[in-house]
């Protein structure tokens, strides 16, 4: 693979013109199909397998055009002072609202008179207006919701206090401005790393062409594969990241060759073909981690997964041709002007142990405590994650400004804070002797379950072979209690169907919720076991050892565990939460435990391989343990945590975003990064590696032999070109310090 990626990085370099025109045209053509293609009309969410799902397809089936999927809106009205929603005057408000409302738009399917709904509060001050409508939240036009919007706004000239509620002014969440500040950092971290300003752009242009390449192809395809909306955020995010490092990690050993005197092709060839490598590696981990979250058979989830996937390929790509094809037009200007004018001197580098060097030193000679340290670290913040509940955001997660989370409020005030997540219960008397008694019974028995505060009379359609009841449950929609009612209305389902053949079914967004967060926390413990399991083979693939993988994938459940706990205490207990605009505690997001274990496994394996590589290549070239893990950290630590520091910034700007899954991810992934660069690689890998000597690359004959050679360090490449280095004495080499380390 290296001879193949050395011949790549020179034609892209020689014929660099070509290779950016090839990736103009291609953002061009990306960006011109997303500003011509039509706005995605919907962004379905479904769960094979569950219940809920059922009882939604039955809807769809049995009540043809009541579009069981449809946009709903909940415009809430509360009295000012002493007065009630009952008085005359704030009657004949509402009643204006209503027919204001029904007139508004040809969207809408119905609208709810609450004085006949009995959608008056006991205590008369708080009344809600129910609108439902013929097209999903993502169908509806602006009309529609300036519609509904200004007829609250009017309402409240009366001195009423209105709000809405409901997914009907759901938008594509907007992101804010600090990613622009993550990529700022990146910048300034770029710089400081290189000492060089052209050496900083060129990470960033590349990544951000291939993040408009990929954004724009998913905004393009959006509508034709039922893309969600938070789909382009986050392939946004990891794109940026992945980007940013991979072309980091080119530009480095590009770098490092031209400071060894070689011509700038042979430089950029030797530079893909190396540090290229590792990053096809790096990527296709990213890559397998997100495809295989198909696995979970969530097809939401899955085309998140594939997006993602999506932009990883092309921030390969990209660091595999732009990048050697922008370091043919930067020139010799990629070095800092202080390593210039050394080259033009003819001076030798400085000979100063760098920070990785001493760091490195500092690990090998007290391993034992740097692992006892890091180990326990990483197992206290890990403690929160054993109290890890997971389920999906409300509108009582919104910040407390918008209108949505105002209406949740009030409703909760007014009827008790389960009306914010009413159940469907869906009732197939289609084999029942008497349908309505069935129906009957249902509602009695579901009356008497525990946490039920109101069961609707059933609502047959025309056929009466279904009838629908609306359950009220005592508390919050993403309550442990609400979850209880609903497994309470499905076991007392079992027998009701053995007594009447009535089968009934539990659906509604708040059901949905609960059989998401179900399905996400059975699949967690084998989609782990498949990454840690594929992390194990391919990093024996790469290293051509056991223990090191091993080390390797222990390292990575510690750090994601750690982070899960840090999630937990900050979106789940609130420490922290103001910090982090965190603004209502409740579970942590269904899916994001998958994707964070996922995406930071990629991620983790980006740092093993870069970081590692250079001890094995040093350690196959004749140097001691000890002194393999110096060179490695010498070579590699300095990128490696100019990577994790760029991947930090990256993902926490999105912690600024206005929708709660975005931001939780954004934290989740910036803390995991950080974990796992800092604390499992830059401490824990050297002192395992130091405790272990030799046995740290011991493989079997008989593996040895069946494992193919994928040559990631460039070995064979190295043979071919007819070179035969001393390991770890390159550019800022510490001869000196390794002759110190031979002892280890």
């Amino acid at each position: 693979m290296a001879t193949f990626l050395y011949k790549l990085g020179r034609l892209a370099f020689r014929r660099r013109r070509y290779v950016a025109l090839v990736w103009v045209a291609l953002l061009a053509l990306a960006g011109f199909g997303a500003a011509s293609a039509s706005t995605a009309t919907s962004s379905s969410f479904s769960i094979p397998g569950t219940e809920a799902q059922r009882a939604f397809d039955l809807l769809e089936q049995r009540f043809p055009g009541v579009g069981a999927d449809g946009a709903t809106a909940r415009v809430v009205f509360k009295a000012p002072g002493d007065e009630k929603m009952t008085d005359p005057a704030n009657k004949a408000e509402v009643n204006k609202v209503v027919g204001e409302l029904k007139s508004g738009s040809d969207q809408i399917a119905a609208v709810t008179d609450p004085y006949t709904a009995g959608a008056v509060s006991k205590d008369g001050s708080t009344a809600y207006v129910s609108v439902s409508y013929k097209v999903n939240s993502m169908e509806l036009t602006d009309a529609t919701r300036e519609s509904l919007e200004d007829v609250g706004h009017a309402a409240q000239k009366s001195g009423l206090t209105v709000e809405i509620g409901g997914d009907a002014l759901m938008v594509i969440p907007e992101t804010g401005a600090t990613e622009i500040i993550g990529v700022a950092v990146a910048a300034v971290v770029l710089v400081i790393t290189f000492g060089s300003l052209v050496a900083a752009g060129l990470p960033l242009l590349t990544a951000l062409i291939g993040v408009g390449v990929g954004v724009s192809t998913i905004t393009a395809l959006a509508n034709v594969l039922d893309l969600g909306s938070t789909t382009s955020i986050l392939a946004m995010m990891i794109g940026l990241a992945v980007g940013i490092d991979y072309a980091l990690f080119i530009v480095s050993r590009y770098r490092a060759e031209l400071a060894e005197g070689r011509e700038r092709e042979e430089a950029a060839g030797r530079a893909v073909g190396t540090a290229g490598s590792a990053v096809v590696f790096a990527g296709l981990t990213v890559v397998i981690a997100l495809a295989g979250l198909a696995v979970v058979n969530i097809p939401m989830l899955t085309k998140m997964g594939f997006a993602a996937a999506g932009t990883v390929v092309i921030a390969v790509l990209i660091a595999l041709t732009l990048v050697p094809a922008m370091m043919g037009f930067a020139g010799k200007r990629v070095m800092g002007r202080k390593a210039r004018k050394a080259a033009e001197a003819e001076e030798l580098p400085d000979a100063k142990p760098n920070m990785g060097t001493r760091w490195a030193r500092f690990v090998l000679r007290r391993p034992v405590w740097v692992l006892l340290i890091g180990v326990i670290g990483l197992g206290t913040v890990a403690v929160p994650a054993a109290s890890l509940e997971m389920g999906l955001p409300d509108e009582g997660s919104q910040p407390t400004s918008t209108t949505q989370r105002r209406a949740y409020d009030l409703l909760s005030d007014g009827f008790g804070p389960g009306f914010n997540g009413p159940l469907m219960v869906v009732v197939d008397t289609a084999k029942s002797s008497d349908g309505k008694a069935a129906a009957k019974q249902v509602s009695d028995e579901i009356s008497g379950i525990k946490g039920v505060v109101a069961v609707t009379p059933a609502q047959f359609n025309k056929a009466g072979d279904t009838a629908m009841i609306t359950v009220i449950p005592k508390d919050r929609p993403s309550s442990v209690d609400t979850e209880n009612v609903v497994h309470s209305i499905r076991d007392a389902g079992e027998g009701l169907k053995s007594d009447t053949g009535a089968e009934v079914l539990v659906t509604g967004s708040t059901a949905m919720n609960i059989d998401f967060s179900q399905k996400m926390n059975d699949a967690l413990l084998p989609y782990l076991a498949l990454v840690v399991g594929l992390a194990f083979l391919l990093l024996m693939l790469v290293f051509r050892s056991v223990l090191v993988p091993l080390k390797a994938a222990l390292g990575f459940l510690l750090s994601v565990v750690a982070a899960l706990g840090a999630v937990v205490a900050v979106y789940q207990w609130g420490w922290l939460g103001s910090l982090f605009g965190v603004e209502q505690t409740g579970p942590i997001m269904s899916m994001m435990p998958i994707f964070m274990v996922g995406v930071v496994f990629g991620l983790a394996m980006d740092y093993e391989v870069f970081l590692v590589t250079r001890m094995r290549e040093a350690y196959v070239h004749g140097e001691k343990p000890g002194q393999a893990i110096v060179t490695g950290f010498r070579h590699g630590a300095r990128v490696v945590t100019a990577a994790a520091v760029i991947m930090m910034a990256v993902f926490a700007g999105f912690i600024g975003s206005s929708e709660q899954m975005v931001k939780m991810i954004g934290f989740s992934l910036a803390i995991a990064v950080f974990f796992d660069a800092f604390v499992v690689r830059m401490a824990i890998v050297p002192a395992v590696l130091a405790l272990l000597g030799r046995r740290a690359w011991w493989l079997p004959n008989w593996l040895d032999r069946i494992l193919p050679n994928v040559d990631v360090e460039g070995e064979k490449l190295r043979e071919q070109l007819g070179e035969t280095p001393a390991a770890g004495h390159g550019p800022g080499g510490d001869a000196g310090g390794e002759r110190e380390l031979a002892r280890v």
